[in-house]
């Protein structure tokens, strides 16, 4: 009896697997949508492959599984086995790339695959929402595959692969990171105003004022640890001109004329995008070659040095895990998950996100005639976001954590060697600025354009 419940259970896991996303999750959350889970499931295997990208650049795997007799090549052997791995491919930056590559294929694969699916009667549909076994195959042999590219020019190539599409998808961290604090100060000021409860207001101004006071006692430390009085020119310039362009949102945010045009627009949104900003800001000087201007964290604790490969080339200690990846792997799975169950009232953002206002009708689970429980399909009728949009976002955050791993450094022809450089420094700012500019277009642009629709 118990084989035959079993064998019962796993036929129904087999059914969702291959099925439509809806029975996935449903026994958790029986009243989600059909879109909702899709996106989580997708947003899964994307976390997942982080986290294996993770494990493979940890500290001293690599000596770990040198250790394995008759593992990797150059390693401890036994009797009769003969060393086949090849560990610094399969370990280290070289494994992140290929791993991020094989993410990037097959997100980048089914965002032209969904292209113009209007509704869940597209049978193309079937696929975004389902097939969830075949799909897992498909990463897997995409992985495997791309552990057999030979180096070459490859690294570098895909090096600036991810340059490219980490400053598109830092500017889209920035723009959900907006739109989560317009929701945010909407829904509490909303709660303020209904129940004339003023503690609403209360706690806006208190993480409004933490926000501000997080990114003052940034730009403190910036100049304190960042700069030295002859040198680091371009870290000065870097620091005062974010610091600017932060005072300059914060004041256009509470303009008269501003608050009239957009009643919700305010503080919290430009503090919040100012502590970002000044993330961004440390994250780029953390490239910089010149060691006197760019202070590892570990040697700010604990005065210790820290070495860095040399400009010939020789292998040297490369610091993988610092404070401002760890910052930028918790900022890219908050705006991940918040992508994936995102239901906003900002049109001008749902415009760019090619997603539909408050995020279709709710409802409850129903079941199908297999008897499994599954969520309702919000998207009979028209899709509630663009599988293409959602898939080349996810593109372009596997290109983003490649980089965040990594840390920026470019590789060099040497295979343990890697250097921070400039460009990536440029690269950063430039999408700071170019973020900036972004918040200060949506704030003056109904002002400008008077005649034309933002709302």
């Amino acid at each position: 009896m118990g084989a035959c419940l079993a064998l019962c259970s796993l036929a129904s896991c087999a059914s969702c697997l291959c099925g439509s996303a809806p029975c996935l999750l449903c026994g958790c959350c029986p009243s989600s949508h059909n879109s909702t889970i899709t996106r989580l499931v997708f947003s899964f295997f994307l976390l997942l492959g982080t986290l294996v990208s993770v494990i493979m650049i940890l500290p001293g795997m690599e000596t770990q599984l040198r250790k394995i007799p008759g593992f990797c090549q150059g390693g401890s052997t036994i009797l009769g086995f003969e060393n086949q791995v090849n560990c610094d491919v399969i370990l280290g930056y070289k494994s992140v790339y290929r791993m991020c590559f094989a993410m990037t294929c097959f997100f980048f694969l089914f965002s032209v695959i969904m292209i113009r699916v209007r509704s869940s009667k597209d049978p193309r549909a079937a696929i975004q929402n389902g097939f969830w076994f075949f799909k897992f195959l498909i990463l897997i042999g995409i992985t495997v595959g791309a552990f057999f590219i030979p180096d070459g020019t490859f690294n570098t190539v895909w090096f600036y692969f991810g340059a490219v599409g980490s400053f598109i998808f830092i500017i889209i961290q920035l723009i959900l990171l907006i739109d989560f604090a317009h929701s945010w100060n909407k829904v509490w000021v909303g709660n303020a105003e209904d129940g004339d409860n003023k503690c609403w207001f209360a706690g806006l101004l208190s993480f409004t004022f933490l926000n501000y006071a997080l990114a003052f006692t940034a730009v403190v430390l910036f100049y304190i640890y960042y700069t030295q009085p002859d040198d680091c020119t371009e870290h000065k310039v870097f620091i005062s001109l974010n610091l600017i362009f932060c005072i300059i949102i914060s004041i256009v945010s509470i303009l008269p004329k501003i608050q009239e045009a957009q009643p919700h627009s305010g503080l919290l949104q430009a503090s919040l995008i100012s502590l970002y900003t000044m993330y961004i800001t440390w994250s780029a000087m953390t490239n910089n070659q010149n060691r006197n201007c760019n202070p590892s964290l570990l040697s700010l604790v604990s005065n210790i040095s820290t070495t860095v490969p040399s400009a010939d080339g020789t292998p040297g200690q490369v610091q993988w895990w610092d404070a401002q990846g760890i910052v930028g792997l918790v900022i890219f799975l908050f705006c991940t998950l918040y992508a994936s169950i995102r239901s906003s009232s900002n049109s001008q953002v749902n415009k760019l996100m090619q997603t539909e206002e408050g995020g279709g009708s709710g409802g409850e689970g129903v079941v199908g005639e297999d008897g499994i429980l599954r969520a309702m399909d919000d998207e009979e009728e028209r899709v509630s976001y663009s599988y293409f949009v959602f898939h080349f976002h996810l593109c372009l955050a596997s290109l983003y954590i490649m980089m965040t791993l990594t840390n920026w450094y470019q590789p060099g022809t040497n295979t343990q060697a890697m250097r921070g450089h400039m460009p990536a420094v440029w690269v950063k700012m430039s999408s700071s600025w170019l973020g900036l500019g972004l918040y200060l277009w949506t704030l003056t642009a109904p002002l400008i354009f008077p005649d034309r629709d933002f709302n």
